[in-house]
């Protein structure tokens, strides 16, 4: 399996929908497309596998490090993960930056091109610009060798570019070592609706495929694929799970849907997994844990509070199940919800309501207008707890518009190394057998492989 980074010269770009419409401008063409996404998003991935049918995977080297991320990428070329159809390998991978192609100091996209060996594909917005268009990808591309990084921008998409003149300008401006691969134009069926935590899902707010198909019509496949490279493979290939003998219980609905394909790769390689949906109160599955991932728990608090399953969740937990939770499953664990207005709760004008949650926890979370936190993190477990031994790091991801009220003797699994965590220095609220975070990590930390074993 080749691939390609598609990079941005900055957030906002349009580097989701360039991605789409390359995806499926390629499926067209019947090539097989493993989507993946640069960093710890779980929303653009949810529009990558509405388009290419494949989960995308997530290659961030802050949270599994270089061989972790190589060993993700060659999972994906073997096997699409244990979602995908058996015997349908990909032909290509196409993987999302974040933000600007050299933005983030803990994994940019130019990281994750270099640490693969992949080209990448620059994503330029030509909407008011011709050759200064060239000018601004030219500069992208000598920019790598001038800070001493091995980066190939091979090309650019323009995207946001009329034909005839406009893309004719482009391309003369365009240097010989950079291949011109088409263009995007301006399209407001191209456009993705925006929530709190950036795009709605790809099951909520798919792109038409009659749209994708009209904005690929100048994409050039055949150089594409030309200029994709075979990703580098990992020095350390991932080691055969042993299985543990428990049952784990993993929470999958509209209110918890923020998973990587590998976290539940994982589980299913150790143990037997069963999903359940709290927001159709589905009752708590027979199981000896339960996993809470994180997604929009406020945007469904009211059917939470009402079907009953939170509840009997709190009463479990109570009797001694473990059960963690990340960011979302953190607030569904607490004792309160409060919804504020702003879009929160729903809808823009909505008044802030306070609903029950599991009773888990003693906290109480509070949505707000503006993101709480944002950022790599790093953790160092202070004890023996679900997801770590004593002194061990473990690094992953925070991004969230709540806040947790937390009472004065409660007692914290983790000291933040880096990023905020629930107080600013201590992340993993305890209680009983249970630990909720707001860190989101990924399996290649270790953590899942703690929290099965301790079960």
């Amino acid at each position: 399996m080749k691939g390609l980074v598609f990079g941005g010269v900055s957030s906002g770009v349009g580097k989701t929908v360039a991605t789409l419409a390359t995806m499926q401008a390629l499926s067209d063409a019947g090539q097989i497309v493993q989507p993946a996404k640069a960093g710890p998003d779980f929303i653009d991935p949810s529009h990558h596998e509405a388009i290419a049918g494949r989960p995308s995977r997530t290659l961030d080297l802050w949270l599994s490090g270089e061989d972790g991320l190589r060993r993700n990428c060659a999972r994906a070329a073997e096997t699409g993960g244990a979602d995908a159809d058996a015997g349908n390998d990909p032909d290509i991978c196409l993987v999302e930056g974040v933000m600007g192609l050299y933005d983030g100091d803990a994994s940019s996209t130019a990281m994750v091109a270099a640490a693969l060996e992949l080209p990448v594909v620059l994503v330029v917005d030509a909407k008011a610009g011709m050759e200064s268009v060239a000018a601004t990808a030219y500069g992208f591309r000598e920019y790598a060798a001038e800070i001493g990084r091995d980066i190939d921008v091979a090309g650019i998409i323009a995207q946001r570019a009329h034909g005839g003149r406009h893309e004719q300008g482009i391309r003369d401006a365009l240097p010989d070592e950079l291949e011109y691969f088409g263009r995007i134009p301006p399209n407001d069926d191209l456009e993705i609706p925006d929530r709190h935590l950036g795009l709605e899902m790809g099951s909520e707010a798919a792109l038409p495929r009659s749209a994708l198909r009209e904005a690929a019509e100048t994409i050039d496949t055949d150089r594409l694929l030309a200029a994709a490279r075979e990703p580098a493979a990992p020095e350390t290939p991932a080691e055969p799970a042993s299985p543990v003998d428990a049952t784990v219980a993993v929470a999958s609905d509209a209110a918890f849907c923020f998973r990587y394909p590998a976290t539940i790769e994982r589980l299913r390689e150790r143990a037997d997994l069963v999903t359940f949906s709290p927001v159709a109160g589905d009752p708590v599955p027979d199981c000896d844990g339960v996993y809470l991932p994180g997604g929009y728990p406020e945007l469904h608090a009211a059917a939470l509070e009402s079907v009953g399953t939170l509840a009997e969740l709190g009463d479990r937990a109570r009797e001694g199940l473990p059960v963690f939770g990340e960011c979302g499953g953190l607030m569904a664990m607490s004792r309160s919800l409060t919804a504020t207005g702003g879009g929160d709760a729903g809808t823009d004008d909505a008044e802030p309501s306070t609903h029950d949650m599991a009773g888990i926890l003693p906290a109480d979370v509070t949505m707000h207008d503006r993101y709480q936190a944002l950022d790599h993190i790093e953790l160092e477990a202070i004890d023996d707890t679900l997801t770590a031994h004593a002194g061990d790091t473990i690094r992953g991801h925070e991004f969230h518009y709540s806040s947790a009220d937390v009472d004065s003797d409660a007692r914290f699994a983790f000291e933040t190394v880096r990023g905020k965590g629930i107080d600013g220095e201590h992340d993993g609220l305890l209680a009983y057998d249970s630990l909720g975070t707001y860190a989101h990590v990924h399996p290649e930390s270790g953590a899942f492989d703690r929290f099965l074993e301790s079960l």
